[in-house]
């Protein structure tokens, strides 16, 4: 994806296995009631996005956990906090734009995502947690055909 890695050996962990959610027969839902969202189907829809610099999933590189996602369905609000593998990692902000478009695409437009560099963990934390929070730079980086198809790249699914 990109020449000249900033990380050239991150360490690889393994995937969580996946949880079967269960789901309410078709006979029990309303098809107009509010679904609840939690966790760890946040953490089911961001999971697999791969990393700009390497060929592995941000899940498989903890750059996000479960742990780090926050949901607060009655006020529609979602905190994510990644941490990129390395203090000074380049590919901080398009990271977290890759988080913040897939939680748009995923999500009813009714939440209100964050998305944040968990706390001391890179060098520019304040300037990317304003980039990747402020509406009108997220717009512009959107209209920016490089970027969005790295962000594409990143968002496609792979096949394992």
């Amino acid at each position: 994806m990109v020449t000249g890695l900033i990380n050239a050996n991150p360490i690889v962990y393994e995937r969580k296995e996946r949880r079967v959610r269960s789901t309410p027969s078709a006979a029990d839902v309303d098809e107009y009631a509010v679904e609840p969202i939690d966790q760890l189907e946040v953490f089911d829809h961001i999971r697999d996005i791969k990393d700009p610099e390497h060929p592995h999933s941000l899940e498989e590189l903890k750059v996000i956990t479960e742990d780090a996602i926050e949901v607060d369905d009655k006020q529609s609000h979602v905190r994510v906090m990644f941490t990129p593998t390395v203090e000074h990692c380049s590919m901080a902000t398009v990271i977290g734009l890759c988080l913040r478009v897939k939680l748009m695409r995923s999500l009813p437009s009714r939440y209100k995502v964050d998305v944040k560099v968990a706390p001391g963990t890179h060098a520019t934390e304040a300037a990317v947690n304003k980039q990747l929070n402020d509406k009108e730079r997220v717009a512009a980086a959107l209209e920016n055909p490089n970027l969005v198809e790295m962000v594409e790249q990143c968002l496609a699914p792979t096949f394992e």
